[in-house]
Protein backbone atom coordinates (compact mmCIF):
# COMPACT_ATOMS: atom_id res chain seq x y z
CA UNK A 1 0.00 0.00 0.00
CA UNK A 2 2.87 2.38 0.82
CA UNK A 3 4.50 1.70 -2.55
CA UNK A 4 1.24 2.48 -4.39
CA UNK A 5 0.90 5.84 -2.66
CA UNK A 6 4.45 6.76 -3.61
CA UNK A 7 3.73 5.93 -7.25
CA UNK A 8 0.50 7.92 -7.20
CA UNK A 9 2.31 10.93 -5.80
CA UNK A 10 5.00 10.75 -8.48
CA UNK A 11 2.39 10.68 -11.25
CA UNK A 12 1.27 14.21 -10.39
CA UNK A 13 4.53 15.70 -11.87
CA UNK A 14 7.05 18.15 -10.37
CA UNK A 15 6.05 20.60 -7.76
CA UNK A 16 5.02 24.09 -9.08
CA UNK A 17 7.66 26.87 -9.03
CA UNK A 18 7.47 29.39 -6.25
CA UNK A 19 5.66 32.64 -6.94
CA UNK A 20 8.81 34.63 -6.09
CA UNK A 21 10.61 33.16 -9.12
CA UNK A 22 7.79 34.31 -11.44
CA UNK A 23 7.92 37.81 -10.00
CA UNK A 24 11.69 37.96 -10.50
CA UNK A 25 11.33 36.90 -14.14
CA UNK A 26 8.69 39.53 -14.91
CA UNK A 27 10.71 42.17 -13.10
CA UNK A 28 13.76 41.38 -15.25
CA UNK A 29 11.64 41.47 -18.40
CA UNK A 30 10.19 44.86 -17.52
CA UNK A 31 13.61 46.29 -16.72
CA UNK A 32 14.98 45.06 -20.05
CA UNK A 33 12.11 46.66 -21.93
CA UNK A 34 12.57 49.90 -20.03
CA UNK A 35 16.28 49.98 -20.80
CA UNK A 36 15.61 49.31 -24.50
CA UNK A 37 13.03 52.12 -24.53
CA UNK A 38 15.45 54.53 -22.89
CA UNK A 39 18.20 53.52 -25.33
CA UNK A 40 15.86 53.98 -28.29
CA UNK A 41 14.78 57.40 -27.03
CA UNK A 42 18.41 58.39 -26.46
CA UNK A 43 19.38 57.38 -30.00
CA UNK A 44 16.37 59.25 -31.39
CA UNK A 45 17.23 62.45 -29.51
CA UNK A 46 20.95 62.33 -30.35
CA UNK A 47 20.12 61.59 -33.99
CA UNK A 48 17.82 64.61 -34.16
CA UNK A 49 20.45 66.78 -32.47
CA UNK A 50 23.10 65.53 -34.89
CA UNK A 51 20.89 66.44 -37.84
CA UNK A 52 20.27 69.91 -36.41
CA UNK A 53 23.93 70.49 -35.60
CA UNK A 54 24.92 69.47 -39.13
CA UNK A 55 23.20 72.53 -40.62
CA UNK A 56 25.85 74.85 -42.04
CA UNK A 57 25.66 78.51 -40.96
CA UNK A 58 24.22 80.90 -43.52
CA UNK A 59 26.17 83.71 -45.15
CA UNK A 60 26.04 87.00 -43.27
CA UNK A 61 26.26 90.60 -44.62
CA UNK A 62 29.85 91.63 -43.98
CA UNK A 63 29.67 95.41 -44.29
CA UNK A 64 26.43 95.68 -42.33
CA UNK A 65 27.84 93.43 -39.62
CA UNK A 66 30.91 95.67 -39.26
CA UNK A 67 28.80 98.84 -39.11
CA UNK A 68 26.59 97.39 -36.37
CA UNK A 69 29.65 96.34 -34.35
CA UNK A 70 31.19 99.81 -34.70
CA UNK A 71 27.99 101.58 -33.61
CA UNK A 72 27.48 99.20 -30.72
CA UNK A 73 30.97 99.74 -29.28
CA UNK A 74 31.31 103.37 -30.30
CA UNK A 75 34.25 102.71 -32.65
CA UNK A 76 35.28 104.42 -35.87
CA UNK A 77 35.10 102.63 -39.21
CA UNK A 78 38.76 103.00 -40.12
CA UNK A 79 40.64 101.10 -42.81
CA UNK A 80 41.11 97.53 -41.59
CA UNK A 81 38.18 97.55 -39.18
CA UNK A 82 35.89 95.56 -41.50
CA UNK A 83 38.54 92.89 -42.10
CA UNK A 84 39.28 92.38 -38.41
CA UNK A 85 35.60 92.43 -37.41
CA UNK A 86 34.73 89.92 -40.13
CA UNK A 87 37.56 87.64 -39.02
CA UNK A 88 36.23 87.80 -35.45
CA UNK A 89 32.70 87.00 -36.62
CA UNK A 90 33.86 84.02 -38.67
CA UNK A 91 35.69 82.55 -35.67
CA UNK A 92 32.75 83.38 -33.40
CA UNK A 93 30.47 81.45 -35.73
CA UNK A 94 32.59 78.35 -35.15
CA UNK A 95 32.08 78.66 -31.41
CA UNK A 96 28.45 79.84 -31.25
CA UNK A 97 26.64 78.02 -34.06
CA UNK A 98 24.09 75.30 -33.14
CA UNK A 99 25.96 72.65 -31.20
CA UNK A 100 28.93 74.94 -30.69
CA UNK A 101 32.37 73.74 -31.71
CA UNK A 102 32.06 70.02 -32.49
CA UNK A 103 35.50 68.88 -33.68
CA UNK A 104 36.71 68.04 -30.16
CA UNK A 105 33.48 66.45 -28.85
CA UNK A 106 33.90 63.20 -26.93
CA UNK A 107 30.23 62.31 -26.55
CA UNK A 108 27.35 61.70 -28.98
CA UNK A 109 26.10 63.12 -31.20
CA UNK A 110 29.25 65.15 -31.85
CA UNK A 111 31.38 62.02 -31.52
CA UNK A 112 29.52 60.41 -34.44
CA UNK A 113 29.63 63.43 -36.76
CA UNK A 114 32.37 63.96 -39.33
CA UNK A 115 30.93 66.37 -41.92
CA UNK A 116 30.60 69.35 -39.59
CA UNK A 117 34.10 68.87 -38.06
CA UNK A 118 35.48 68.86 -41.62
CA UNK A 119 33.57 72.07 -42.33
CA UNK A 120 34.97 73.61 -39.15
CA UNK A 121 38.50 72.67 -40.12
CA UNK A 122 38.05 74.28 -43.53
CA UNK A 123 36.95 77.53 -41.89
CA UNK A 124 39.85 77.33 -39.47
CA UNK A 125 42.38 77.02 -42.32
CA UNK A 126 41.28 80.35 -43.80
CA UNK A 127 41.20 81.98 -40.36
CA UNK A 128 44.79 80.90 -39.71
CA UNK A 129 45.99 82.18 -43.09
CA UNK A 130 44.45 85.63 -42.69
CA UNK A 131 45.63 85.98 -39.08
CA UNK A 132 49.16 85.21 -40.22
CA UNK A 133 48.81 87.79 -43.02
CA UNK A 134 47.62 90.37 -40.48
CA UNK A 135 50.61 89.73 -38.27
CA UNK A 136 53.17 89.42 -41.05
CA UNK A 137 52.03 91.96 -43.68
CA UNK A 138 48.90 94.02 -43.10
CA UNK A 139 49.96 95.48 -39.73
CA UNK A 140 53.58 96.22 -40.70
CA UNK A 141 54.89 99.01 -42.90
CA UNK A 142 58.02 97.11 -44.02
CA UNK A 143 60.02 93.98 -43.32
CA UNK A 144 62.03 95.62 -40.52
CA UNK A 145 58.96 96.91 -38.66
CA UNK A 146 57.98 95.48 -35.29
CA UNK A 147 54.95 93.19 -35.27
CA UNK A 148 51.80 94.05 -33.36
CA UNK A 149 51.76 92.50 -29.88
CA UNK A 150 48.08 91.47 -29.94
CA UNK A 151 48.33 89.93 -33.40
CA UNK A 152 51.42 88.05 -32.25
CA UNK A 153 49.25 86.52 -29.52
CA UNK A 154 46.27 85.84 -31.79
CA UNK A 155 48.07 83.78 -34.43
CA UNK A 156 49.32 80.94 -32.17
CA UNK A 157 45.90 80.79 -30.49
CA UNK A 158 44.18 79.98 -33.78
CA UNK A 159 46.93 77.49 -34.68
CA UNK A 160 46.19 75.49 -31.54
CA UNK A 161 45.14 71.83 -31.91
CA UNK A 162 41.59 71.81 -33.30
CA UNK A 163 40.69 68.58 -31.45
CA UNK A 164 41.87 69.37 -27.94
CA UNK A 165 39.16 68.61 -25.39
CA UNK A 166 40.55 69.93 -22.10
CA UNK A 167 43.64 71.53 -20.55
CA UNK A 168 43.14 73.72 -22.52
CA UNK A 169 40.22 73.18 -24.84
CA UNK A 170 40.21 74.36 -28.44
CA UNK A 171 37.26 76.66 -27.72
CA UNK A 172 39.09 78.51 -24.93
CA UNK A 173 42.18 79.04 -27.11
CA UNK A 174 40.14 80.33 -30.04
CA UNK A 175 38.21 82.65 -27.72
CA UNK A 176 41.51 84.05 -26.50
CA UNK A 177 42.43 84.63 -30.13
CA UNK A 178 39.19 86.59 -30.62
CA UNK A 179 40.00 88.63 -27.51
CA UNK A 180 43.43 89.50 -28.93
CA UNK A 181 41.83 90.59 -32.20
CA UNK A 182 39.35 92.72 -30.24
CA UNK A 183 42.19 94.53 -28.46
CA UNK A 184 43.94 95.18 -31.76
CA UNK A 185 40.66 96.39 -33.30
CA UNK A 186 40.01 98.74 -30.38
CA UNK A 187 43.45 100.32 -30.73
CA UNK A 188 43.10 100.48 -34.51
CA UNK A 189 39.84 102.44 -34.32
CA UNK A 190 41.02 104.75 -31.55
CA UNK A 191 42.46 108.00 -33.03
CA UNK A 192 44.36 108.65 -29.81
CA UNK A 193 46.39 105.44 -30.12
CA UNK A 194 48.89 105.12 -32.94
CA UNK A 195 50.33 101.75 -32.04
CA UNK A 196 47.87 99.69 -34.11
CA UNK A 197 48.34 99.98 -37.89
CA UNK A 198 46.76 98.50 -41.01
CA UNK A 199 48.43 99.03 -44.38
CA UNK A 200 46.05 98.46 -47.30
CA UNK A 201 48.71 98.07 -49.99
CA UNK A 202 48.74 96.01 -53.16
CA UNK A 203 51.85 94.03 -52.14
CA UNK A 204 50.33 93.06 -48.78
CA UNK A 205 47.12 91.91 -50.43
CA UNK A 206 49.06 90.01 -53.09
CA UNK A 207 51.01 88.06 -50.47
CA UNK A 208 47.81 86.85 -48.80
CA UNK A 209 46.21 86.03 -52.16
CA UNK A 210 49.20 83.79 -52.86
CA UNK A 211 48.20 81.67 -49.86
CA UNK A 212 44.58 81.72 -51.04
CA UNK A 213 45.56 80.47 -54.50
CA UNK A 214 47.62 77.65 -52.97
CA UNK A 215 44.72 76.54 -50.77
CA UNK A 216 42.18 76.62 -53.60
CA UNK A 217 44.51 74.79 -55.98
CA UNK A 218 45.04 72.00 -53.47
CA UNK A 219 41.32 71.74 -52.79
CA UNK A 220 40.57 71.50 -56.50
CA UNK A 221 42.99 68.59 -56.89
CA UNK A 222 41.63 66.75 -53.85
CA UNK A 223 38.04 67.18 -54.99
CA UNK A 224 38.84 65.97 -58.51
CA UNK A 225 40.49 62.86 -57.05
CA UNK A 226 37.05 61.62 -55.94
CA UNK A 227 36.81 59.67 -59.22
CA UNK A 228 40.52 58.95 -59.48
CA UNK A 229 42.87 60.90 -61.71
CA UNK A 230 46.21 60.11 -63.30
CA UNK A 231 49.16 62.04 -61.88
CA UNK A 232 52.23 62.28 -64.09
CA UNK A 233 55.71 62.30 -62.57
CA UNK A 234 58.82 62.90 -64.68
CA UNK A 235 61.38 60.24 -63.82
CA UNK A 236 64.40 61.80 -65.63
CA UNK A 237 65.99 65.20 -65.32
CA UNK A 238 65.89 67.34 -68.45
CA UNK A 239 69.66 67.83 -68.60
CA UNK A 240 70.20 64.04 -68.54
CA UNK A 241 68.30 63.45 -71.79
CA UNK A 242 70.09 62.66 -75.02
CA UNK A 243 69.16 64.71 -78.10
CA UNK A 244 65.83 63.52 -79.46
CA UNK A 245 65.04 61.44 -76.38
CA UNK A 246 61.58 61.73 -74.86
CA UNK A 247 61.42 62.04 -71.05
CA UNK A 248 60.11 59.03 -69.20
CA UNK A 249 56.90 59.73 -67.34
CA UNK A 250 55.52 57.67 -64.48
CA UNK A 251 51.75 57.47 -64.14
CA UNK A 252 50.17 57.26 -60.72
CA UNK A 253 46.43 57.01 -60.09
CA UNK A 254 45.42 59.28 -57.22
CA UNK A 255 41.98 58.58 -55.75
CA UNK A 256 40.37 59.80 -52.56
CA UNK A 257 39.41 56.94 -50.22
CA UNK A 258 35.67 56.30 -50.24
CA UNK A 259 35.27 57.14 -46.55
CA UNK A 260 37.05 60.50 -47.01
CA UNK A 261 35.09 61.86 -49.99
CA UNK A 262 32.44 63.63 -47.91
CA UNK A 263 35.11 64.98 -45.53
CA UNK A 264 37.03 66.62 -48.37
CA UNK A 265 33.77 68.01 -49.77
CA UNK A 266 32.75 69.66 -46.51
CA UNK A 267 36.23 70.96 -45.84
CA UNK A 268 36.04 72.70 -49.22
CA UNK A 269 32.61 74.07 -48.28
CA UNK A 270 34.04 75.46 -45.04
CA UNK A 271 36.98 77.14 -46.75
CA UNK A 272 34.73 78.64 -49.43
CA UNK A 273 32.27 79.91 -46.78
CA UNK A 274 34.99 81.64 -44.77
CA UNK A 275 36.88 82.98 -47.78
CA UNK A 276 33.77 84.54 -49.33
CA UNK A 277 33.28 86.64 -46.18
CA UNK A 278 36.93 87.58 -45.87
CA UNK A 279 37.08 88.70 -49.50
CA UNK A 280 34.00 90.88 -49.02
CA UNK A 281 35.81 92.53 -46.12
CA UNK A 282 38.96 92.93 -48.22
CA UNK A 283 36.85 94.58 -50.92
CA UNK A 284 35.85 97.26 -48.39
CA UNK A 285 39.24 97.94 -46.81
CA UNK A 286 41.23 97.70 -50.06
CA UNK A 287 38.66 99.59 -52.16
CA UNK A 288 41.12 102.28 -53.30
CA UNK A 289 43.81 99.79 -54.25
CA UNK A 290 41.39 97.60 -56.17
CA UNK A 291 39.90 100.59 -57.98
CA UNK A 292 43.32 101.88 -59.07
CA UNK A 293 44.23 98.41 -60.36
CA UNK A 294 40.84 97.92 -62.06
CA UNK A 295 40.55 94.77 -59.95
CA UNK A 296 37.21 95.28 -58.19
CA UNK A 297 35.35 93.16 -60.74
CA UNK A 298 37.89 90.35 -60.30
CA UNK A 299 37.28 90.26 -56.54
CA UNK A 300 33.53 90.16 -57.04
CA UNK A 301 33.91 87.34 -59.54
CA UNK A 302 35.82 85.29 -56.96
CA UNK A 303 33.15 85.98 -54.35
CA UNK A 304 30.41 84.98 -56.79
CA UNK A 305 32.05 81.61 -57.48
CA UNK A 306 32.61 80.92 -53.77
CA UNK A 307 29.06 81.85 -52.80
CA UNK A 308 27.67 79.68 -55.61
CA UNK A 309 29.41 76.71 -53.96
CA UNK A 310 27.28 77.29 -50.84
CA UNK A 311 24.01 76.22 -52.46
CA UNK A 312 22.08 73.68 -50.30
CA UNK A 313 22.90 70.01 -50.80
CA UNK A 314 19.53 68.32 -51.22
CA UNK A 315 20.90 64.79 -51.37
CA UNK A 316 20.98 62.92 -48.02
CA UNK A 317 24.56 61.89 -48.81
CA UNK A 318 27.44 63.13 -50.95
CA UNK A 319 27.14 61.29 -54.26
CA UNK A 320 30.25 60.13 -56.08
CA UNK A 321 29.12 59.19 -59.55
CA UNK A 322 31.57 59.00 -62.43
CA UNK A 323 32.35 62.13 -64.38
CA UNK A 324 29.76 61.53 -67.12
CA UNK A 325 27.74 58.83 -65.37
CA UNK A 326 24.08 58.59 -64.40
CA UNK A 327 24.57 59.73 -60.80
CA UNK A 328 25.80 63.18 -59.84
CA UNK A 329 29.27 63.78 -58.42
CA UNK A 330 29.08 66.52 -55.83
CA UNK A 331 32.86 66.68 -55.44
CA UNK A 332 33.35 67.48 -59.14
CA UNK A 333 30.68 70.17 -58.98
CA UNK A 334 32.46 71.74 -56.01
CA UNK A 335 35.81 71.40 -57.81
CA UNK A 336 34.36 73.39 -60.73
CA UNK A 337 33.53 76.37 -58.50
CA UNK A 338 36.82 76.16 -56.61
CA UNK A 339 38.86 75.97 -59.84
CA UNK A 340 37.08 78.96 -61.33
CA UNK A 341 37.65 80.95 -58.15
CA UNK A 342 41.31 79.96 -58.16
CA UNK A 343 41.71 81.07 -61.77
CA UNK A 344 40.18 84.43 -60.86
CA UNK A 345 42.58 84.77 -57.91
CA UNK A 346 45.54 84.20 -60.24
CA UNK A 347 44.22 86.89 -62.61
CA UNK A 348 43.72 89.24 -59.65
CA UNK A 349 47.30 88.78 -58.52
CA UNK A 350 48.51 89.66 -62.00
CA UNK A 351 46.49 92.87 -61.91
CA UNK A 352 47.95 93.79 -58.51
CA UNK A 353 51.49 93.19 -59.82
CA UNK A 354 51.00 95.63 -62.65
CA UNK A 355 52.05 99.23 -62.12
Amino acid sequence: MLDWKNRAGSAKGPAPEPKSANRSYFRTLLMSRALLSILGLYLLVTGALGWYWSEEPALFPVQQNAQIAAEKDGKQMVVGFTTVETLKTVVGTLLNKPGGYISNDRFPPGLWMDNMPSWEYGVLVQVRDLTRALRKDFARSQSQSAEDADLAKAEPRFNFDNKSWVLPSSESEYQEGINSLSRYEARLSDPNQRGALFYARADNLNNWLGDVATRLGSLSQRLSASVGRVKLNTALKTEALAPGEVPQVDEEVVETPWMQIDNVFYEARGQAWALSHLLRAIEVDFADVLAKKNATVSVRQIIRELEASQEPVWSPMILNGSGFGVLANHSLVMANYISRANAAVIDLRQLLNQG
